[in-house]
C-alpha cells in the first residue's frame, strides 16, 4: 500500500525523495545540502534516517533460493 504523501509541494517531495536516497547511500554532506534546501521551503528536515533504514535483508526474496556457500 502507498505511503500517505507528507506533503503536496512537488518540490518539497522531490527533495524528501533525493534526502531518502542519499541518506541510504551514506552521503551525509548532501544531505545537509538537501536538509538546508527543505528549510528555506518551510520544511523541517526529518529526524536523522540511520536509524530507520532497514540494515538489509535475513533471507533471501521470496521464489528465490539462496546462493549457495559451498564450492565443489
Amino acid at each position: 500500500m502507498a505511503e500517505k504523501p507528507e506533503t503536496t509541494d512537488s518540490m518539497v517531495a522531490a527533495l524528501l525523495r533525493e534526502r531518502a536516497g542519499l541518506a541510504e547511500r551514506g552521503l551525509d554532506d548532501r544531505v545537509a545540502q538537501v536538509d538546508e534546501q527543505l528549510a528555506l521551503r518551510g520544511h523541517t528536515p526529518p529526524g536523522d534516517s540511520k536509524e530507520s533504514a532497514p540494515a538489509g535483508r535475513s533471507a533471501p526474496p521470496r521464489g528465490r533460493r539462496a546462493r549457495s556457500t559451498e564450492t565443489t
